[in-house]
C-alpha cells in the first residue's frame, strides 16, 4: 500500500519564542511534496503534484490559518518546555 503522512514540527535554537520556526510537511511513500513554514510565509511545492496544490493553497484561506499555527502549535508546546529546560540549566 501507499503511506501519507503529516509531520509538524517547531525548531528553534534560541531561547526566545519569536525565533521558532514552525513547518508542516505532506509526504507520500516518504517523498515530501509540499512543506509549509512560517519563515517563508507560503507552501512550497516539491513535486509537481506540490507545487500545483501549493499555487491552489497559496491563494486560499489556508495559509491564512497556517500562518496562525505557529502561536496555536508551537508557543502552547514549547514554551512549557522551554521555561522547565532553561531553570535546570
Amino acid at each position: 500500500g501507499f503511506r501519507h503522512y503529516v509531520v509538524n514540527s517547531c525548531e528553534f535554537n534560541s531561547s526566545k519564542l519569536n525565533d521558532i520556526e514552525y513547518t508542516e510537511s505532506y509526504y507520500y511513500n516518504k517523498l515530501e511534496y509540499i512543506r509549509f513554514s512560517n519563515s517563508v510565509g507560503k507552501y512550497v511545492g516539491y513535486t509537481e503534484h506540490g507545487i500545483k496544490n501549493a499555487e491552489r493553497w497559496n491563494n486560499g484561506p489556508e495559509v491564512i490559518s497556517k500562518k496562525a499555527d505557529k502561536d496555536r502549535y508551537c508557543f502552547r508546546n514549547v514554551g512549557n518546555d522551554l521555561k522547565t529546560a532553561l531553570t535546570k540549566s
